[in-house]
């Protein structure tokens, strides 16, 4: 016993003494170009970031995983305020490290009215800078990109019941100085 608690001593030392770069990408920052992407869809299409390019402003909203409870209330806050948010130009995507199966039934059972995005493999949410450590899941940020993929805003510590209503607000104050 002695000897196994020794060894799991030693690897958690050695685990502390990691660089964190090994497990998360550099932060990103406002004025940086968003990192570009090609990633399925719920239903199995493709969303390519670039097409938006020109297209209006763009969210991304960076979640742990469908269905669990933080996760639901902020998309049905999403999916009751995408009126005001698509009023001013702008379309919502929900990214997490789910299968797009996961999404699709997360999408139908909420009756969602924005495109939720499955970055699977978790390369867009290490290049974003949203993985968690150990983990191959995304933490709740929420960018925000202007017409031409610049990112504009970044909010690293969402509340999933406002982040909708946040999101359509800072929207405005954007535009208002772009």
């Amino acid at each position: 016993m002695q000897k196994r608690n020794s060894i799991f001593k030693y690897l958690l030392l050695c685990f502390a003494l990691l660089p964190s770069a090994s497990v998360q990408a550099e932060k990103l920052s406002v004025g940086q170009a968003a990192p570009e992407f090609q990633l399925k869809t719920q239903d199995g299409s493709t969303v390519n970031l670039a097409d938006r390019k020109d297209k209006g402003w763009t969210v991304l909203y960076f979640y742990p995983k469908a269905g669990t409870p933080g996760c639901t209330a902020q998309a049905c806050a999403y999916r009751d305020g995408i009126t005001a948010i698509r009023n001013q130009n702008a379309e919502v995507y929900g990214i997490s490290t789910d299968e797009v199966k996961d999404l699709e039934g997360f999408h139908q059972k909420h009756n969602l009215t924005f495109t939720l995005l499955s970055d699977a493999d978790g390369k867009m949410t290490q290049a974003y800078g949203v993985k968690m450590p150990i983990v191959t899941i995304a933490k709740r940020w929420t960018f925000i990109l202007d017409p031409k993929l610049v990112i504009r805003y970044i909010d690293d510590d969402v509340d999933p019941v406002l982040d909708a209503k946040k999101v359509a607000e800072q929207i405005s104050k954007l535009k208002a100085g772009y």
